[in-house]
Order: C-alpha cells, then sequence, then structure tokens
C-alpha cells in the first residue's frame, strides 16, 4: 500500500466533460498542484452518497481556501456513472474521476474484493497529495467512515 511520503503511482483516471471523456494522466493531473483525493466502494452507495461525498460538497469552499487546487472523488466505476452520480449531489467543485478498470486503485494497493457485491473495488480513503507526493493517508477500517471524511481533511490540512 501507498504510504505518506512516496509519489502516486503512473495511471489514468477518466473524467466525462461537456466535450466527452477526458484521460488525465495522473503525473499530469497531480504536477505542480495540491489536491485532496478521496475515494469510495462506488457511487450511488449508501454511506458514499449520504455522507462522504455530500461532506466534501459542503466543505469545498473551506478545504480550497487552504491552498488545494483540486479536489478528486474517485471510483472503481465508469466515468459516465461518475458525472451522474456527481450531479445528482451538486458536487460542480469536485473532480468526479473514473478508475474504470480499477488500475490506479491497484497501483496504490488499496484495492479489496466486494465479491458479487461489485468486485475489485477501492477501499474508502482521503490523502492530501502535494506535486504528486502523498503528504497525508487516511485509510478506514472496514465498515468505517471516521478518518477519510472531509471535516477530518479540513483539520488536517
Amino acid at each position: 500500500m501507498i504510504e505518506q511520503g512516496q509519489a502516486l503511482p503512473q495511471g489514468v483516471l477518466a473524467e466525462l466533460t461537456s466535450d466527452g471523456v477526458v484521460n488525465h494522466e495522473t503525473a499530469t493531473l497531480f504536477a505542480g498542484k495540491k489536491l485532496v483525493v478521496f475515494a469510495v466502494p462506488g457511487a450511488f452507495t449508501p454511506t458514499c452518497s449520504a455522507a462522504h461525498l455530500p461532506g466534501y460538497v459542503t466543505l469545498a469552499d473551506k478545504i480550497k481556501a487552504k491552498g488545494v487546487d483540486l479536489i478528486a472523488c474517485v471510483s472503481v466505476n465508469d466515468a459516465f456513472v461518475m458525472k451522474a452520480w456527481g450531479d445528482a449531489q451538486n458536487a460542480q467543485e469536485i473532480a468526479m474521476l473514473a478508475d474504470g478498470d480499477g488500475s490506479f486503485t491497484k497501483a496504490l494497493g488499496l484495492e479489496m474484493d466486494t465479491g458479487a457485491f461489485g468486485g475489485v473495488r477501492s477501499q474508502r480513503y482521503a490523502m492530501i497529495v502535494e506535486n504528486g507526493v502523498v503528504t497525508a493517508l487516511n485509510v478506514e477500517a472496514p465498515k468505517s467512515f471516521e478518518v477519510s471524511k472531509a471535516e477530518v481533511i479540513l483539520d488536517t490540512l
């Protein structure tokens, strides 16, 4: 699993924009920026939709006021699902990034196999990334939602 102080692995994350699907190289996306990246096991799932994403939507301005250039939500879903979920949650201030095949999540070492629920998905986590290097990493214990909340990340910043 990736650790604080390590550079993020290379990968591609997809985002559905008004121009179609844009594939972001992580090295380019994270270069020279301070980001908050949080990941959820799945779009439109109970905790993710009721608490995790909404917390970041509510606190986006306060998080960005701490010098954060981009807040990104990552999930092992496709770009169309991530866009629809972002729209449903009024997440215009959040980059809704799809890790469709889970390759970025696996490169981080933060995947989990949910079996019949949805196969390989991401663990729930939040990290602060500065110029491609992880400066803080909060990974949730299974079935928990404590350390990756927007409020915790805001306090960490």
